[in-house]
């Protein structure tokens, strides 16, 4: 006699288990590998909502260090310090995806020297439209903000002097003749220009295709995870997910199978152009935009377009160095974990980076409650920058005024605070170049214009503000750094975790 079947004919269950009556050994395959995928997706939805339980559970003995300050000040290098002292491998593991970034950085500098150079070309024999009008004093600043350039032909001056620093020549036109360098540098616009073109497509392959207003020259704002998509993108076109997973934990062999088309096409114009690259970057007229200040490129954009040959090699793999000098603009908050080992015992620190730019700085608030210590980062090298959001705005000015909001917020007032006046490497080539403090601080004065006065007049002036604020008697400890060299960070790093250690066992006590 026949048995039973355990489930109705009708049953939708058993319907579901069984194959489909006709099915290939293709389709089959298709299936498993569907089936899969879904179940791996499955599995990692929930293996990240334990992970968000458990961070949101934050164990009572982890310290809670946020670094603060404006966009550019150095808060990612310094973040990828961290990342590179006490937890090296995951630099590893996301090092691939900077080659995009760092491609990026290159694309984006050259355009905006040929955007320079094209209002050069225009505009160089028409000077009586391009005077500067110096800014009046912004209310409650103590620096006298000149005008930012109007033009690249003038310096922008507080008072009425158009005497270029550093300069014998008080006016054009450049030494080199205009017309052989504008024919020079037509033919290097004409070439160069479908490498410049792949600027955007490689902004959307970082940005997932998210722009942001005001992103300036700086390139592109990044969410949390753009490494994992960016990595995804090189490694995942054809391929399943599963060996993506293998390829990323690879590291640094992971570009072995670099399958991303666009920034295979960039590496190949790179290493194509490399020759026209250099001849712009050492043209004449160039090099005296940047002596005169009439070209200003970040030191991202001078630190790979001096190393062009190498980023060029069609071998290229991004060095830690070169990882510390890429620039990508932060959107948000992002969160690294680290384990601590100080004098025995593992402490794990929740270190939170977040977007400098005025129009984020809102995001920063809910993260100062239950906040154990703030690294504030403050470039003193700017003091002859402004704002890419405000530019009537001077950054140490603002950097100035942003220290006053932290030190004196009622949820810090007894919050560990350290103080980095950071880029004193750039500070000092200015100061060597002759560029004068007091043209943009007025009350700079007649102090002598040597590194150490600079540095030490901006610590009194960020140490006034922190005493004003002060009313717990809280210790300021402030470094003078450069967060991009690695040796001296990580000392910086040791003598910090030390100092917030003993600020955080002396406050536990208290409770």
């Amino acid at each position: 006699m026949r048995t039973p079947s355990l489930y109705s004919q009708d049953d939708p269950i058993s319907a579901a288990l069984q194959p489909p009556p006709s099915e290939t050994e293709e389709e089959r395959t298709l299936r498993l590998d569907a089936e899969a995928e879904a179940k791996r997706i499955s599995e990692q939805i929930d293996e990240e909502l334990k992970q968000e339980r458990e961070r949101l559970k934050r164990n009572k003995d982890d310290i809670k260090l946020l670094l603060l300050g404006q966009a550019e000040s150095g808060k990612s290098t310094l973040q990828k310090q961290f990342q590179l002292m006490y937890k090296p491998h995951s630099l590893e593991q996301e090092r691939i995806s900077w080659k995009t970034v760092i491609y990026f950085n290159v694309v984006r500098s050259l355009k905006h020297i040929l955007n320079t150079l094209e209002a050069w070309d225009d505009n160089a024999e028409d000077e009586t439209d391009y005077s500067p009008e110096p800014h009046s004093r912004r209310p409650g600043g103590f620096l006298n903000q000149p005008s930012p350039s109007t033009s690249l032909l003038y310096e922008s001056a507080a008072g009425s002097s158009s005497k270029l620093e550093g300069s014998s020549s008080t006016s054009y036109p450049i030494s080199v003749s205009r017309d052989a360098g504008a024919t020079q540098i037509a033919g290097l616009r004409r070439r160069l220009g479908p490498l410049v073109s792949a600027d955007e497509p490689l902004a959307d392959r970082l940005s997932g295709g998210i722009t942001v207003s005001g992103s300036g020259k700086g390139g592109v704002f990044v969410r949390s995870g753009w490494q994992a998509r960016t990595i995804e993108n090189a490694l995942g076109r054809k391929r399943p997910k599963r060996v993506v997973e293998d390829e990323i934990k690879k590291g640094r062999n992971s570009q072995d199978g670099v399958q991303d088309i666009l920034v295979q096409d960039v590496a190949r114009m790179l290493k194509t152009l490399e020759k026209d690259i250099k001849e712009l970057w050492d043209h004449p007229i160039v090099k005296e935009l940047i002596a005169k200040r009439r070209l200003k490129l970040d030191e991202w954009s001078e630190f790979f377009l001096k190393h062009i040959s190498r980023v060029a090699d069609p071998e290229y793999v991004p060095t830690t160095d070169d990882i510390l000098h890429a620039r990508i603009q932060t959107m948000g908050v992002q969160e690294h974990v680290f384990d601590v080992n100080i004098h025995g015992k593992t402490v794990t620190w929740h270190l939170y980076d977040v977007g400098g730019a005025r129009g984020q700085r809102h995001s920063w608030v809910p993260y100062f409650e239950d906040a154990n210590a703030i690294i504030f980062v403050a470039p003193v090298s700017a003091f002859d920058q402004y704002l890419e959001e405000d530019p009537r705005t001077n950054r140490i000015d603002d950097s100035l005024q942003l220290f006053t909001q932290i030190c004196s917020n009622r949820l810090l007032k007894s919050v560990h605070l350290v103080l980095f006046l950071n880029k004193t490497d750039l500070l000092k080539t200015k100061l060597d170049r002759g560029l004068k403090v007091r043209k943009y601080i007025t009350s700079f004065g007649d102090r002598s214009n040597d590194y150490d006065t600079v540095i030490q007049y901006f610590r009194a002036h960020f140490l006034q503000v922190h005493r004003r604020n002060n009313e717990n008697r809280r210790v300021l400890y402030t470094h003078f750094t450069n967060v991009t060299d690695t040796k001296a960070t990580q000392r910086i790093i040791g003598n910090v975790r030390d100092s917030i250690f003993r600020g955080y066992l002396q406050s536990a006590a208290l409770v």
